[in-house]
Order: structure tokens, then sequence, then C-alpha cells
């Protein structure tokens, strides 16, 4: 299950996230092996932002990825929205390219709606993207009447992706703002989609239904709830649609669930070969 962007780039199903990475300098070790586990396993699309660790993570993620093909790598970051203006967007760009050791971001998101105009933030994007410094652009936790508004902005429709809250437990985008986006043909990345932290991610760890599913399919209730995710297909295979793990990407070097990430990605990848075999 390999998705193309409209670029052209090679991006797995499930990605890595950096939220509270890079924070603290003694688990540095830990959470770089993380990353690099993470690539190995086929997970090549790596988010962060510049807000995390206030440029630590973005930090982190430069290290990690030394040493590989940066042409097989799909590079994410976010721009605060009090930065993604005119006066200071180029700027918090430079500084994330520069902190992740590349030339290039694959995707630029608008972390979150401020008050600068969306207008403004576009041709902020579209300027990125010419001088190529920015693959593709893009938006996260934007609301129906938010995405509207983007779409009714020159080159407004250029957003690539937008990035939001949905998991198995929290499926408010369901209701309209899904719909728009395959309407639109807008590829969406889900985060938190293990529910990280909190007393809703221990309930649903315990719940029953949840439970209930997993062992008649022999899986982990993580299992069941990734699956509940991937099962969401994209409309066009020529738009990239992905589900990254933000803040749970410690779970492949410390938690049980080492391996399960990768066999479930590794196993995707061996059944779709399987079908192009049959099907040539």
């Amino acid at each position: 299950m390999i998705f193309t962007t409209q670029s052209g780039q090679s991006v797995g199903p499930i990605g890595q996230g950096t939220w509270y990475l890079g924070e603290d300098p003694s688990l540095f070790p830990e959470e770089y092996k993380a990353l690099r586990t993470g690539v190995e396993a086929g997970m090549n699309l790596i988010d962060t932002a510049e807000m995390y660790g206030d440029g630590a993570a973005e930090e982190l993620v430069g290290f990690s990825i030394q040493g590989m093909d940066r042409s097989k790598l799909f590079l994410v970051s976010k721009v605060y929205p009090f930065n993604a203006g005119q006066r200071h967007i180029f700027t918090s760009c430079e500084d994330s390219l520069r902190r992740m050791k590349t030339d290039y971001l694959d995707l630029y998101l608008l972390h979150w709606r401020g008050s600068i105009p969306l207008r403004e933030t576009v041709e902020c994007m579209e300027e990125l993207k010419a001088k190529g410094r920015i693959r593709e652009w893009g938006v996260s936790n934007l609301d129906t009447a938010d995405m509207q508004e983007l779409f009714a902005q020159p080159d407004g429709t250029h957003c690539a992706a937008e990035q939001v809250l949905y998991n198995v437990s929290s499926r408010g985008i369901e209701y309209d703002l899904l719909p728009l986006m395959q309407q639109h043909q807008i590829p969406v990345m889900a985060y938190c989609p293990l529910a990280q932290a909190g007393q809703l991610r221990r309930g649903l760890m315990r719940h029953p239904t949840l439970q209930a599913l997993a062992g008649q399919h022999h899986a982990t209730v993580p299992q069941i709830m990734l699956a509940f995710l991937l099962a969401r297909r994209p409309d066009t295979p020529k738009r990239f649609y992905s589900l990254h793990i933000v803040s749970a990407v410690l779970m492949l070097v410390t938690n049980p669930m080492r391996s399960l990430l990768p066999a479930i990605f590794l196993r995707g990848v061996k059944d779709e070969k399987e079908q192009e075999d049959a099907a040539a």
C-alpha cells in the first residue's frame, strides 16, 4: 500500500511524527534510533514542526537522516500561524531547513489558523514553492469553514494536504470536513491515530469492543486502531494519503510493540507486490 504524491514521490501509509521528541537530550540516542529504524522499515515520511521543542525536533530529524538518500524521504514541517505571513515565513522556512539539514521540504503546513489572512499565507507558500524551498504546501487543524475560505483564495486549491486529529474515538471530521476533502481530492493526514496519552487512550486500550475485535483477528488493540485508518483508502492514487504517528514513534524502540508498525507496513508492501505479480 504505497501512495504517490503530486510531485511523484512514493510515500508509505504510516509515517513518523516528532511531537515531544528532541526535548530531553538524554533521550536523543533512543529517539535517533527510533527514527532511523522507522525509515529502514519503510516509513519514509517524517513529520515535525518549528513548534516542537522550539526547533529541537527538527534538529533531531536533521541528525537522524544524515547518510540517507534524501530523494527517498518525505519531510514535513509546520509553520506557526503568527509566522505564516510575508514578514516571517521565509525566515521560518529557512530556519527549519537549516535545522533539518536539507535544501527543501516535501510538504510545508500552516500549523493552525491564526490572524494572518489565508490569502497572504497562500501567496507566501506559492513563493516558497517557486523558489524550490518547498515542493508542496498544506494546512493543519483547519475546520470546514476555514477550508472553504481557503479554496476561495487565488491558488487556494493548490493545497496538497490537511493534517487533522483522527482516530477510532475522535471522528468529528467524518461529518463534513472529510467529505469536503474527498470532494476536492485533498489528502488527509491523521495525527494521534492511537489517541496518544491521557485517559482516552487508556480507556480505548480496555474498550470491550476493540478488545473483542482484536481477539477475533488475533491482533492487538493498537493494531485494530491502525487498521481502522489504514482501511480508508484514497479515492485517487495520484494524491497521497498518509497516516502518521505523532509522539508515538518511540514505541518502535521502547515498547513491546517494537516490531508491530514495520510488520504492518511491510506486509502491506508484500501484499501489493503479490497483487501486481498476479495481475502481470
